[in-house]
């Protein structure tokens, strides 16, 4: 393929175009904590808070209760009258804010089913039975919704610390009633539970420099701003519960038979999954229960938070993961109910995540990865993760079943890393967790399978999202709980973004670049949005602040068309060849209807019938080469240098292309050209194009040979959402409708064959 030469024919220069403007006034002020680079500033600072905690589980009554020693560090320059943590059960509490602010309409109680589950009773929320100080004196607070404020006798100074403990209480959610993160999940068959406990403990909220105190409420969307500091968590249990946690346990000869043991000590040196509980284990301990307690250690070092689950029905499973000079411990936890999917694949998808993940962003640095199975959510933690993916009770699945537990384990295996590492603030943009992550993950499922079926990344399944009614859709940079469409908004359009910036906008070698360096920049760090845009542009030296703008800041689509094409040739310099392109494209002219039925209902016209009529205009061959169009021709040919004949009979062609910006937000041109011999060129023109007119543009294409017709966005790596006007000549695009089809049995793929063998083996 010959290199192009691009030739541009720029509109005339408008004043008050905004699109390629800096985000100058849209960014907060580089300062002393903050460069302008995107980097931690010489006085960048981050508090600290480290845990001592005692919790126990009430199996009988499902009721968690603990007493909690908190260090917190001021590492401000400031001086902090009273101390805020988060109360996040309190979100269950009966008058609680996101329960009042829920949309509710007559529709939803049609059904006594709907009447009993919107009135289900359910105590929830912490009971604060106390805070003091380490000494035993009453410490005064106060309990805001799900904000609990410490009152200090004096002001914590810079570079002071300061311990004091809180002890509390709350029923544990059955999430199947209730939902939620967090809580429990009962089989009735065999009266045996799963705890999947987090959001369990007083915890203190974020100070930093650019909001002050993180405090505001918890209303259910917005997820959790935490600082980081050292845990030691003492976790008291029914005795033949198996508790998987963050954090690395401290007393292993305590909890583990010497069978297990020496089976986790195997695992530690196997590449691949090793039972450390067997299933069998596992079932005979659902049917015999133990009575008593076990208290299981657990400690964890430079994390923000700490999460748990237990039961006697889990099989354990684990496998190591080198990292650097490290071993990971890639571990899975799961009932019956999760094989033969769980078994087979959940500690291989972690092992594969903390490898990807870390490969793109960070050396994964903690001890252990677990990945828990659940029946419902997939949520994360550090070191710990809740995923679903059921099959049926007879081991068959669909392969959605298989796919979305791939999906879920490896996007919560992933948040390790978003936010747990790289700590960005929930509360208030989910898209730096969700987003940033998503994209990782859609990086991570394509070098898992081959053609991975991702449900985001890809740009053209954005398309119809962004398409859609403004008036229900938010620019990315909005705050968590004002969100319309939370998944499109939070998770599918930023990692569609960033691989548009990998793939299209900046190209791989220098996105993979930028970005990694802003994981290590920011790891272990609360990371803003403006630190990841101008970090990205700092380590690429590629202006993105037009990509900002468009994809962040507003909801403009991309709908990009090519309007028109004119075209010419530089031999056509030659008659011959000019005139004879004029006769052969006179012969393709299309025919009216008139003219069409006119053969037939004319007979004979006058000019047929009276040889007077055709005078010299009509006689005349306007096709024909004359001497006159000759020696012209060979007259301008002598006066041009040897150069510019060869450049003449180089046979080049030129297209003038019109394309419009329908969409608004603006995005690289890329065409596709066929040519004459059938194949094709791709040129790809910057965004910059529409710097001087965000509306409509021209430029000039470059062959040696004839173009047949010319194709917009070929890769469909723009999200353009009509594709109806890429092309010229138009092309019409498969209709989306989709004809009525019959109601798809329940039967999954795997039953039907079941089914057809034993037919088969019958026969």
């Amino acid at each position: 393929m010959k290199k192009l030469i691009l030739l541009t024919l720029l509109p005339a220069f408008t004043w008050g175009q905004s699109k390629f403007a800096q985000l100058d006034q849209e960014l907060p002020t580089p300062n002393e904590y903050r460069t302008a680079g995107g980097a931690p500033g010489h006085n960048y600072y981050q508090q600290k808070a480290d845990y001592k905690i005692d919790v126990t589980i009430d199996d009988k009554i499902q009721i968690l209760s603990g007493v909690e020693t908190i260090t917190y560090t001021n590492n401000s320059p400031d001086k902090l009258e009273y101390l805020w943590l988060q109360l996040d059960q309190n979100l269950y509490e009966i008058g609680s804010d996101a329960r009042m602010i829920r949309l509710e309409k007559m529709e939803d109680f049609r059904s006594i089913e709907d009447v009993e589950r919107n009135l289900f009773y359910y105590e929830g929320g912490y009971k604060v039975h106390e805070v003091t100080s380490t000494s035993g004196g009453k410490m005064k607070y106060f309990i805001n919704k799900t904000m609990m404020r410490i009152d200090m006798d004096k002001p914590l100074g810079s570079n002071s610390s300061i311990s004091f403990k809180v002890k509390w209480e709350y029923n544990i959610n059955d999430r199947s009633k209730v939902g939620g993160r967090s809580g429990y999940e009962f089989f009735s068959k065999e009266d045996n539970y799963i705890y999947t406990i987090a959001q369990w403990f007083p915890r203190m909220c974020v100070y930093n420099d650019v909001e002050g105190w993180q405090n505001k409420q918890f209303l259910g969307s917005g997820e959790f701003a935490l600082p980081f500091g050292d845990y030691t968590v003492n976790i008291t249990v029914p005795s033949d519960h198996i508790v998987g946690a963050t954090g690395e346990l401290q007393n292993m000869s305590n909890c583990l038979t010497a069978t297990e043991r020496s089976r986790y000590k195997e695992a530690q040196s196997s590449d691949s999954p090793l039972m450390i509980v067997t299933p069998e284990e596992a079932l005979e301990k659902e049917g015999n229960k133990a009575t008593g307690t076990k208290t299981w250690t657990f400690k964890a070092t430079n994390v923000r938070d700490f999460a748990f689950a237990n039961s006697r029905k889990f099989i354990w499973d684990a496998q190591s993961v080198k990292q650097g000079d490290r071993n990971v411990m890639c571990m899975s936890y799961y009932p019956k109910e999760g094989n033969p999917l769980w078994e087979r694949y959940s500690t291989k998808l972690v092992a594969h995540t903390i490898k990807t993940y870390s490969k793109y962003t960070v050396d994964y640095p903690y001890p252990v990865a677990i990945s828990v199975h659940t029946d419902r959510i997939g949520m994360e933690y550090p070191m710990i993760c809740f995923n679903g993916g059921r099959p049926e009770a007879d081991g068959t699945y669909s392969e959605g079943t298989k796919y979305g537990m791939w999906g879920v384990i490896i996007h919560e295996v992933g948040h390790n890393f978003f936010p747990m590492i790289i700590n960005s603030d929930e509360r208030q943009w989910t898209w730096m967790d969700e987003g940033l992550n998503t994209f990782v993950q859609y990086v991570t499922e394509q070098e898992w399978e081959r053609g991975y079926p991702s449900r985001r990344g890809p740009a053209h399944l954005i398309a119809d999202y962004m398409r859609g009614d403004k008036n229900h859709i938010s620019p990315i940079m909005t705050n968590s709980e004002s969100i319309w469409q939370f998944g499109n908004n939070a998770y599918g359009k930023p990692a569609t973004a960033l691989n548009i910036l990998r793939e299209t906008i900046m190209g791989r070698e220098l996105f993979d670049f930028a970005f990694k360096t802003y994981c290590e920049r920011w790891k272990f760090k609360h990371p803003t949005p403006a630190d990841f845009f101008r970090t990205m542009e700092d380590a690429s030296a590629v202006d993105l602040d037009w990509f900002w703008r468009g994809w962040f800041y507003t909801t403009e689509h991309v709908d990009i068309s090519i309007d028109n094409v004119k075209g010419f040739a530089l031999n056509d310099i030659d008659p011959a060849i000019s005139k004879g392109k004029a006769k052969s494209e006179n012969v393709k002219k299309d025919q009216t209807i008139g003219e069409i039925r006119n053969k037939e209902s004319i007979k004979e016209t006058v000019n047929e019938r009276d040889g007077d009529i055709d005078d010299f205009y009509a006689k005349r061959d306007i096709y024909k080469v004359d001497a006159l169009d000759a020696k012209e021709y060979e007259d301008a040919m002598a006066k041009m240098t040897d150069a510019q004949k060869e450049l003449i009979k180089s046979n080049k062609n030129f297209y003038e292309l019109t394309f419009s910006n329908i969409g608004g937000l603006p995005m690289p041109i890329i065409v596709e050209a066929t040519l004459a011999d059938g194949t094709t060129e791709v040129i790809r023109v910057p965004a910059e194009i529409w710097r001087r007119d965000e509306k409509s543009v021209t430029k000039v294409f470059i062959f040696s040979q004839e173009a047949t017709s010319f194709r917009l966005d070929p890769f469909l790596e723009t999200a353009d959402v009509e594709l109806n006007n890429n092309s010229f000549p138009p092309v019409p695009q498969p209709s989306k409708y989709d004809f009525y089809k019959e109601k798809q049995s329940r039967e999954n793929p795997m039953q039907r064959d079941k089914r057809v063998k034993e037919l088969e083996k019958g026969n």
